[in-house]
């Protein structure tokens, strides 16, 4: 059984940035891409952001993209997700996920490819 526990969300204005960070327990961490999505009220799970296990490659949403970035260390078992420029639309809560699969080459934007979620937290942007 994996844990992953996010921190960092608040209560931002728009313009302000955040850093999210999530803390998996796996010991073979280094091996999975992570994923971070968000869902807001009203809204179903969207895809935000997701980085290859080595750290090589990363993934966005077009709405995030140049304003986000995703980013590990696998040495502290630990994904982080640096949010700039932040809107209100951005407000949510935002989960962070494991890969289902391990060494996968691409990282995925489905949710079905991720086996482990943490419990979420909230981010919220005022105008």
């Amino acid at each position: 059984q994996v844990q992953l526990v996010e921190s960092g969300g608040g209560l931002v204005q728009a313009g302000d940035s955040l850093r999210l960070s999530c803390a998996a327990s796996r010991r073979t961490f280094s091996s999975y891409a992570m994923g971070w999505f968000r869902q807001a009220p009203g809204k179903g799970r969207e895809f935000v952001a997701a980085i290859r296990w080595s750290g090589v490659s990363t993934v966005y949403a077009d709405s995030v993209k140049g304003r986000f970035t995703i980013s590990r260390d696998n040495a502290k078992n630990t994904v982080y997700l640096q949010m700039n420029s932040l809107k209100p639309e951005d407000t949510a809560v935002y989960y962070c996920a494991q890969d289902r699969s391990a060494y996968r080459a691409i990282p995925s934007q489905t949710e079905f490819e991720y086996d482990y979620w943490g419990q979420g937290t909230q981010v919220t942007v005022s105008s």
